[in-house]
């Protein structure tokens, strides 16, 4: 008996000729997710989570869940953009990328409600006074330099003038006089921040502190002694800060390095290495030696 052929086409047994194509790696160049550029940043600086909580105000446990990419409990897309933007600038990096990765991920940047503010994190202020604290101190200020110039042009019946220093974030008094010092010719030329010669001259009284980025930029932190946030943000080359309080000065230096401080009128001699964080109290008292 013959055999039967079919005339139809080959079969092939295995693959399809579509199958047999080469495999298209079609992955996409993969970059660190927003909260593992935190962290790394983060460990660059030299920063644990505790330091960049106490900076920033923003609590631990919503730290590390970021870290972790978990937004939950930020409470809300505004406030995760907030928490971002503001860990971001204390650990030196650009925010706007990130903001910009973070609403690609999460459906985009909601359309804006004018009447609903923004906060950008959770941050205790000095002040929650807003424009009518600004106006007190403005005022007071005008009214400490009036009283200074009027003493002085009317001669100084006890024979010694009344050195006023205003500090940056504090109340001004007016109400307690500084330590006797000579008279100035020119009682006009006072000015609200102190100058070095008015650090040179500082008052027994109080302790003044005067922040310098003389060898680069710093993320500096500043409360008074009632724990008072006086100052929180990056001081750029060149800049110089000064607070004063009655008893007590509390600091904490992003870059120690690059810092001069000057103390009751004096510089600190202290050898900071670049890059290291440094926390620093000085009283009335400080510096014994100097």
């Amino acid at each position: 008996m013959a055999a039967i052929r079919s005339k139809g086409a080959p079969v092939s047994i295995g693959n399809s000729p579509e199958d047999e194509r080469p495999f298209e790696d079609d992955r996409e160049e993969v970059r660190p997710s927003v909260g593992h550029a935190l962290k790394q940043a983060r460990i660059a600086a030299g920063l644990t989570i505790d330091d960049v909580s106490t900076a920033t105000r923003v609590r631990i446990a919503i730290v590390r869940a970021i870290e972790a990419d978990n937004f939950a409990p930020c409470g809300g897309d505004v406030y995760a953009r907030g928490h971002i933007r503001t860990l971001a600038r204390a650990v030196h990096l650009d925010p706007a990328p990130l903001i910009a990765q973070y609403d690609a991920e999460h459906g985009g940047r909601p359309a804006p409600t004018p009447a609903a503010p923004l906060f950008e994190a959770e941050r205790i202020r000095p002040e929650r006074r807003g424009p009518n604290w600004t106006a007190a101190m403005v005022a007071a200020i005008v009214a400490v330099v009036g009283f200074v110039a009027f003493t002085a042009f009317k001669g100084g019946d006890d024979g010694h003038g009344t050195q006023a220093q205003v500090a940056e974030g504090s109340t001004p008094t007016g109400s307690k006089p500084a330590s006797p010092t000579p008279k100035s010719s020119k009682p006009a030329d006072q000015k609200a921040e102190p100058s070095d010669s008015a650090i040179a001259a500082a008052p027994q009284d109080k302790v003044t502190v005067q922040v310098s980025a003389a060898n680069g930029r710093s993320w500096i932190s500043a409360k008074d002694h009632n724990g008072r946030l006086l100052f929180d943000g990056l001081l750029k080359k060149g800049q110089t800060k000064t607070f004063q309080d009655d008893s007590k000065i509390n600091l904490l230096l992003g870059d120690a390095g690059a810092i001069d401080l000057y103390v009751n009128g004096k510089k600190i001699e202290d050898d900071f290495r670049p890059g290291a964080v440094e926390r620093l109290t000085y009283t009335k008292g400080d510096p014994q030696v100097g």
